[in-house]
């Protein structure tokens, strides 16, 4: 009997084993292959060169550049994902009017595709667009939102966080949902409201999912990719240019697939210390021996 639930269990299994393998470790594999080959002589007859291809990434001050960039980004991104979500979750999980419009109105942007929204917001950031035309109207000089490299890469953050706040809103209210009334009737009694009773009672119990949003936003940030595409091209002066945009480009534009799936291991090696602190930083306590 045990041996037939075992076969069950792993019969079970076997679809997402299948596409793991197919969609995952055959990919990963085969592109840490390449990362050991020169492709940028011959594509279709390219040479070994073992490390090479690491050493002239680490060695390029263009790709340092984009690493640099990469984590500017994400730290114009993760906090205020991680942090203003919780808020508006928090706010709206009260006994307010209009809860459901709320909840459509913040989570309307997930909906829309990421292209639509980011096309949106180049017309918007347009040297005569909507936005300089107010600041025009106070009498300010106009901004090159997405031609001055100073403010370029916030522009494009502004995109994503306006993308993601709703989708980790909804995260947190469904984890708001497992809190127990009870422990906020009992803070009531203990004279311990607003601020405080949230950091007693609320944020403690959600750390668990704030450290969720915390990965799921960091990895979301280093992969960053089609908001530049279709608002900067990596311009002005590469001040946008991440580390996916470098690999795409080395890749499809350059042909040069040695480079670009050596850099893709070093960006799968980034996004697994960033998942790695997360999980360290919000569930230390789980750890200790």
């Amino acid at each position: 009997m045990d041996m037939k639930k075992s076969i069950g269990a792993y019969l079970f299994l076997l679809p997402a084993g299948i596409v793991l393998l197919l969609f995952f470790f055959i990919p990963f594999f085969q592109t840490i292959h390449l990362s050991f080959f020169d492709y940028s002589n011959d594509v279709y007859s390219p040479s070994f060169v073992g490390f090479e291809n690491y050493i002239a990434l680490i060695k390029s001050p263009l790709f340092l550049k984009t690493i640099l960039n990469t984590f500017y980004f994400l730290i114009l991104c993760v906090p205020f994902l991680v942090i203003f979500p919780l808020f508006l979750a928090i706010l709206i999980n009260q006994n307010i009017r209009f809860k459901n419009t709320y909840k459509i109105l913040i989570y309307l942007p997930v909906v829309v595709s990421i292209v639509v929204v980011a096309i949106a917001f180049k017309w918007l950031y347009a040297p005569s667009g909507l936005l300089n035309f107010f600041i025009e109207k106070l009498g300010l000089a106009p901004i090159g939102w997405l031609s001055d490299p100073k403010v370029s890469m916030i522009s494009v953050a502004l995109v994503t966080i306006f993308k993601g706040v709703g989708y980790y809103m909804m995260i947190y209210l469904s984890a708001l949902m497992s809190v127990p009334k009870e422990l906020y009737e009992a803070a009531d009694v203990d004279g311990i409201v607003g601020f405080k009773k949230h950091m007693a009672i609320t944020i403690p119990h959600l750390m668990p999912m704030i450290a969720l949003v915390s990965t799921i936003s960091s990895i979301s940030a280093l992969k960053v990719f089609v908001e530049i595409y279709v608002m900067t091209r990596g311009g002005p002066l590469d001040s946008t240019k991440t580390i996916v945009y470098y690999i795409y480009e080395k890749a499809f534009e350059n042909l040069d697939m040695g480079l670009a799936s050596a850099g893709a291991v070093i960006l799968l090696f980034i996004v697994m210390g960033f998942s790695m602190l997360n999980i360290f930083v919000f569930e230390k306590d789980k750890y200790r021996v």
